[in-house]
């Protein structure tokens, strides 16, 4: 299923996007003997700054090591959500690591290299919470990141045709207010202040919630996976030696079993295949 699904997203990408890229991008990664990539600030664990102000995590380690295969130096970027998804890079970094859900509007952006994470959306209440079941949510005061896939299922508008590699879903949850946040970390610090306080819940990815509740969070998960599926690389169209150095070092790191260490060092369980 990986397989399957890692094919098709490269190739829809491909096949809807542009040669604006052709040749150049790789071509000044050997020059300058530098992948730049980027990368959240704010999305523990995959990639955030540690109390020494490093940017540390799985999505960061996994940069590295693609930069490795290629045989170059990696440097970061963290450029906020909205730029990345606009595809205006202007030439400031070469790929982005931070697990984007891949869709058919998307892929009018981006070529899609390579999965190499799955996720689910997922809820969290805080601990006192009395909510039983997912409706008892409908009309309350739900947390989620501005621009994101959360913020599109608790708004009820993802185009759901529009996906790649996703499963069937239904909406469990009609929010009364929809509140957004910047960073994923702001709304669960909102949710821990107590329930009901400034949230009801919190709608967003499961790894984000799972650490939370990790590191001591008074929230716990609210029923399973809301909507499940892939994370990818992306890069801009029309570099296809580019795309095929990036496919073949997320194989080589599978094959290797270091894409599973390096989730289970961060995640404390494997991300990287379908159960």
């Amino acid at each position: 299923m990986f397989g399957k699904l890692a094919v098709a997203a490269t190739l829809f990408g491909t096949l809807l996007g542009s040669n604006a890229n052709a040749g150049e991008v790789l071509d000044r990664i050997l020059s300058t003997k530098t992948l730049t990539v980027a990368v959240s600030p704010n999305y523990p664990p995959s990639s955030f700054l540690d109390e020494e102000g490093e940017l540390v995590g799985f999505d960061v380690d996994v940069a590295k090591q693609v930069a490795d295969q290629i045989g170059v130096a990696v440097k970061y970027e963290t450029p906020a959500w909205d730029i990345i998804t606009s595809g205006k890079w202007k030439g400031r970094w070469d790929v982005v690591v931070a697990q984007m859900g891949p869709t058919k509007e998307r892929a009018k952006i981006f070529d899609f290299p390579a999965i190499y994470a799955y996720g689910a959306i997922i809820a969290a209440v805080h601990k006192d919470s009395k909510a039983t079941k997912l409706s008892d949510l409908d009309g309350k005061v739900i947390g989620t990141l501005a621009g994101s896939m959360s913020y599109e299922y608790i708004g009820r508008t993802i185009k759901k045709d529009e996906l790649i590699g996703v499963p069937p879903f239904e909406y469990q949850i009609n929010a009364g207010q929809i509140k957004t946040y910047e960073s994923s970390n702001n709304a669960l610090d909102d949710l821990r202040i107590g329930d009901g306080k400034r949230l009801d819940a919190f709608v967003g990815d499961d790894s984000v919630i799972l650490g939370a509740i990790k590191a001591g969070y008074p929230i716990r998960q609210f029923g399973g996976a809301l909507v499940y599926g892939p994370g990818v690389i992306a890069t801009l169209p029309g570099d296809p030696e580019f795309d095929q150095k990036i496919a073949d070092a997320i194989k080589d790191l599978q094959a290797s079993g270091k894409l599973t260490e390096l989730s289970m060092k961060w995640f404390g369980r494997d991300i990287t295949t379908v159960k």
